[in-house]
């Protein structure tokens, strides 16, 4: 197993940090390898929530590469998507999980946000009483460059959201990010509202495993860890999170 550099504690949340991106990506995919063969052992499901966004690419293919899961046990989840926009959109979270993700391991059931639902409100309802079928076993996910988890953009982040998930207009950093990331070809061609899985939902999960490499997560990262714990940057939370492990590269750790 690759050891990191750096391990400290800010608040409850573990922070760990590599001297590079792929570096994290394969530990972290050993240790989400290892806690699902421990859940698996004694339940006979799990449920994993899954984020999409470039912080996630080298590890979902460590965790792939890796073996020794029984996919067939494992339900799976995902974090947010674009209201209105088709599953086989280039840009669409359901079509980046289903290739880069279900394709690949034949999970039990993927269960998806259905963005172009005639009837959002529904949708919402319907993933909500899909998510609350069981606990959370596992949840991986990235941070936003405005600090955001999920689709929790700071100006609609609740540290005591009463919905489990919800609609949610993105700010322009979000939507910038976006196309900066090379998803959308430009700003107005990114959706101005989401589905999202909220705050409380995210805490819930039984581990998070959080991973924030690059050089322009640093100043977000330094945000988080060193600031105070605000929906200024939502992402915070997990300082609260005892369950919870944020993983960095030397790039996004550099201004602490």
């Amino acid at each position: 197993m690759i050891a990191a550099t750096k391990f400290f504690r800010v608040d409850d949340l573990w922070v760990q940090v590599y001297n590079s991106e792929a570096e994290m990506a394969q530990d972290v995919a050993q240790i989400a390898q290892e806690y699902l063969q421990n859940i698996l052992e004694r339940q006979q499901t799990a449920a994993v929530l899954l984020a999409t966004g470039n912080s996630q690419l080298k590890f979902l293919d460590a965790l792939i590469a890796l073996g020794g899961i029984d996919w067939s046990q494992v339900i799976l989840f995902h974090l947010d998507e674009y209201l209105g926009i088709t599953a086989d959109h280039a840009a669409s979270f359901r079509c980046y999980m289903r290739e880069k993700v279900e394709k690949r391991v034949s999970p039990q059931q993927f269960h998806y946000i259905e963005g172009d639902a005639l009837q959002p409100v529904a949708e919402c309802d319907r993933y909500t009483k899909l998510l609350q079928a069981q606990p959370i076993d596992l949840c991986c996910l990235g941070v936003g460059e405005n600090g955001h988890l999920a689709f929790n953009d700071p100006e609609v982040a609740n540290f005591q959201d009463p919905y489990s998930v919800k609609l949610v207009k993105l700010d322009t950093a979000n939507r910038q990010q976006q196309v900066n990331t090379g998803h959308f070809p430009n700003l107005d061609s990114v959706p101005q509202y989401a589905f999202t899985v909220t705050l409380p939902l995210i805490c819930s999960a039984k581990k998070i495993l959080c991973l924030a490499p690059e050089k322009r997560k640093s100043q977000v990262v330094k945000e988080i860890l060193q600031g105070s714990i605000s929906t200024k940057y939502p992402a915070s939370i997990l300082r609260q999170q005892s369950q919870a492990t944020l993983f960095l590269d030397t790039n996004s750790a550099s201004l602490l």
